[in-house]
């Protein structure tokens, strides 16, 4: 296993990471590699935000609605197939590349920084 690089104090606040609350999730048909759209509701400071994600493993469209998650929200907005993903929801990748999303164990109000 390679050791990541060290980064500085000021390197991680450049990150913005929040809990926002997924309002959509569907299928996303267009794409070679199974995804989702998703429309995630990161409060009144951001409003809703698009994403791709690459959940299709462990996770039913029905099953998100509703689950808060943690996602990078500052970086470009990314264009896949006709789609605009505006931020990076977060997961811990397993051996066989599935991803168990990172969430909160207890409610929090949409838009909260994540320390």
């Amino acid at each position: 296993m390679t050791i990541p690089a060290a980064i500085n104090w000021s390197d991680f606040e450049k990150i913005d990471i929040r809990v926002g609350t997924v309002i959509r999730a569907e299928v996303f048909a267009e794409v070679r590699n199974p995804a989702y759209k998703l429309l995630i509701d990161f409060g009144e400071e951001l409003g809703v935000k698009k994403s791709s994600a690459q959940i299709t493993r462990l996770y039913q469209p029905e099953e998100l609605l509703n689950k808060q998650v943690i996602a990078v929200v500052n970086f470009p907005v990314k264009q896949i197939a006709n789609f605009f993903s505006e931020c990076l929801v977060l997961g811990v990748l397993g051996a066989d590349k599935e991803v168990t999303l990172l969430t909160t164990d207890k409610p929090v109000k949409n838009g909260q920084k994540i320390s």
